[in-house]
């Protein structure tokens, strides 16, 4: 029998994170779930392992884990044996305040969780993706990362980090059996990204959306990332933007106020 590859997700308790996981669980890969909230992951791994009947060693698996711990980290890495993806996706948009106005350490954060949390779990499991004859990095950025606007620089400085490290990673591994792919989503609707970031604002969490006719989603975001990786390990999509139709650039988007009528 083949040996099940594996898939590691990190941000998998909500969003995109788990949306993947899904998707990856049903391309057929063993799914190793991270996030800091355990009662989350736990709840989904058992969610996959009744979906696909699987239990012991081959089971999907729950891993509690904080990507801006170093030694939680290489701890995480020396638990695994195989390892053929990394998917990361942990990261998030803390505040939404003008440059003048910004706390510092909500940049410090948006940079510890979205930059230094994907290098550290990617160096952590290089030596595996290596050893898998034919491994993948997915690293989930976001349009921000190409494009910065007002409310946004912090989040944005974050994501063109993440941005300029896939481009790196992939030129110092070139000749290497590792694939670097960057997805980079645009107008995204999950139950907590905004939110979030309005620090628990429910208004202004859905203005953000307000008279969009129908924003991506999670599974949307998934089904992009499955796609991706699962091209032949000779394909590299270097960097793929995901927009709904409705968002035809940063600052481009169509709205239909309460009337019906357009508005942009």
């Amino acid at each position: 029998m083949t040996e099940r590859k594996v898939a590691v997700v990190t941000g998998a308790s909500s969003g995109i994170g788990a949306a993947s996981a899904r998707r990856l669980a049903a391309d057929g890969y063993r799914v190793v779930l991270t996030a800091r909230r355990a009662a989350r992951l736990e709840a989904l791994a058992k969610e996959l392992n009744a979906a696909d009947g699987l239990t012991g060693a081959d089971a999907h698996l729950a891993y509690p884990l904080d990507v801006t711990d170093r030694a939680a980290v290489r701890a995480f890495a020396d638990s695994l044996g195989r390892v053929d993806v990394l998917v990361n996706d942990a990261g998030g948009a803390f505040g939404a305040e003008y440059v003048e106005e910004a706390d510092p350490a909500d940049w410090e954060r948006m940079f510890q969780v979205n930059v230094l949390g994907v290098l550290q779990v990617t160096q952590s499991l290089l030596p595996a993706l290596r050893a898998s004859g034919a491994g993948t990095v997915v690293i989930v950025s976001s349009t921000a990362a190409q494009v910065a606007y007002e409310g946004g620089g912090g989040y944005a400085a974050a994501k063109h980090g993440v941005h300029a490290l896939a481009g790196s990673l992939r030129l110092e591994l070139c000749g290497e059996p590792i694939r670097v792919i960057e997805i980079a989503p645009g107008m995204v609707q999950t139950d907590e990204f905004a939110l979030t970031r309005y620090r628990g604002d429910a208004d202004k969490a859905a203005a953000v959306y307000a008279g969009v006719e129908r924003p991506l989603t999670a599974d949307d975001v998934a089904d992009t990332v499955s796609w991706a990786v699962t091209r032949p390990p000779h394909v590299n999509v270097d960097l793929l933007v995901v927009r709904p139709v409705a968002q035809a650039a940063q600052h481009k988007v169509a709205r239909r106020p309460a009337d019906g009528t357009e508005a942009h």
